[in-house]
């Protein structure tokens, strides 16, 4: 108990505290750091409990500001995905998942930190492959997001409804991942426990990201954030090679 309250709650925190503030990152936050800690099959659906429990208490307020047709678009190829990552986590792959990961966590923050002008998409005809991969991502590690929010990226989705169609997007789609750890039998007792311990963690961490998204000024915040996912993403990969 002590080691999780010295070591897993900050991690909980920090991580909901950004998905709140920014409508994304938390797994991109919290997976190196657990995985490193407790392994992906108890961090893996630890986060996935997280992400509903935020997306949800986040749309109460803002379901009104959501983009709803490309959610849909989004959500449907996700589905497909997320049974394909989860068969991947179950297997025997868990130092080649920990390498992927580490790359979509080092590639997407260098992204994020350099913004280059890519092209635009006008309109959702290629939402299925974003969708695809984000739901393999999801079901893997919890990580469906930097897909998603590259495509919100290139389809311009205007400032005051990009956190909203986040959430609306992966409240389905993350309750989807969540039953499949259930069903996979992820879902242990010393995970059930982990999350119901952080839940005040977490609420009073969403709360904190609601007021910081009104006041940060987020390109020089999310630089500072996203150099240090790659540092992470880094340590990763240099912990998952020390352990093959």
């Amino acid at each position: 108990m002590e080691a999780f309250q010295t070591i897993i709650l900050p991690i909980i925190f920090v991580s909901t505290l950004t998905r709140s503030t920014f409508g994304f990152g938390d797994a991109v936050v919290a997976m190196p750091l657990l995985s490193m800690a407790v392994g992906l099959n108890i961090a893996s659906p630890l986060v996935g409990l997280m992400g509903i429990t935020t997306s949800a208490t986040i749309l109460i307020k803002h379901w009104r500001d959501v983009h709803f047709k490309s959610v849909w678009l989004l959500i449907v190829p996700t589905l497909i995905g997320i049974p394909i990552g989860i068969l991947l986590l179950k297997g025997v792959y868990e130092n080649v998942m920990k390498f992927i990961l580490a790359g979509v966590i080092i590639i997407f923050s260098l992204y994020k930190i350099f913004k280059p002008k890519l092209f635009t998409l006008a309109d959702d005809k290629y939402a299925c492959i974003f969708g695809l991969f984000a739901g393999i991502l999801g079901g893997a590690y919890n990580t469906n997001g930097p897909p998603i929010v590259i495509y919100g990226t290139l389809r311009r989705w205007k400032p005051e409804n990009f956190r909203a169609t986040l959430q609306g997007y992966f409240l389905p789609t993350g309750s989807m991942i969540a039953l499949g750890h259930c069903l996979g039998g992820l879902w242990t007792k010393t995970v059930l426990l982990n999350y119901f311990i952080s839940l005040p963690i977490i609420f009073i961490a969403i709360f904190a990201g609601g007021r910081l998204n009104c006041k940060i000024p987020k390109g020089k915040f999310d630089n500072y954030i996203y150099t240090c996912l790659v540092v992470l993403g880094i340590v990763l990969l240099i912990d998952t090679i020390r352990w093959q």
